[in-house]
């Protein structure tokens, strides 16, 4: 399995250890590859979308060609994790014109709704598809304000949506990646496969 992760910004080296536990827990080997320009994307099975700066993520996606990739990938029913800004990059109404949203997920997000760097914070939240509640860390977490009816809801906080499903894409307020957990990112693209390892 070939996973792109979109490393124009965010925590790249995170995802990637993730992507890797998850694939080898069903025996499949996973390569890595960094996607910081156009051409890599269309040979990816997986990508991720992390969080960072969601402006600066979507300009510099859009300058390098790559939005279409992305568009293209879902399109053919490829899997999408897409966490915290890669939410706001990957909905459908980002509520701010210097984000040029992808249109991914049928959801409006408000940047930052849960606070600011000081108002992070740690939950145990109960997800959809997994046994136990998942450690998530919230980190100028964008809010899911509304969702289409076609969007899953995987996870709330307060009533408030924190993880979706929009047919291949997995999107999340929170950072996954920051655990030693990787059942989001094996939520996200082995849906329904047994763990063998």
């Amino acid at each position: 399995m070939q996973a792109g992760v979109i490393a124009v910004q965010g925590d790249v080296a995170e995802h990637a250890a993730a992507v890797e536990h998850a694939a080898a827990a069903h025996g499949e080997p996973a390569e890595v590859v960094e996607v910081r320009e156009a051409g890599i994307v269309p040979d990816c099975d997986v990508l991720l979308m992390p969080g960072g700066e969601s402006t600066t993520i979507s300009r510099l996606i859009g300058r390098e060609g790559i939005d279409q990739e992305i568009r293209e990938h879902v399109a053919n029913g490829k899997p999408v994790l897409a966490t915290c800004a890669g939410l706001i990059v990957c909905s459908q109404d980002a509520k701010d014109d210097r984000v040029d949203a992808l249109g991914l997920v049928d959801a409006s997000v408000d940047r930052n709704a849960f606070g600011r760097q000081k108002d992070s914070f740690e939950a145990k939240v109960p997800v959809n598809g997994l046994d136990d509640p998942f450690h998530a860390v919230f980190i100028r977490a964008p809010l899911i304000d509304e969702i289409g009816e076609s969007v899953e809801t995987l996870a709330t906080v307060d009533g408030r949506p924190v993880a979706v499903r929009d047919g291949p894409v997995v999107a999340t307020a929170f950072h996954p990646e920051l655990t030693d957990d990787p059942r989001i990112h094996d939520l996200a693209f082995f849906p329904g496969r047994e763990v063998i390892a």
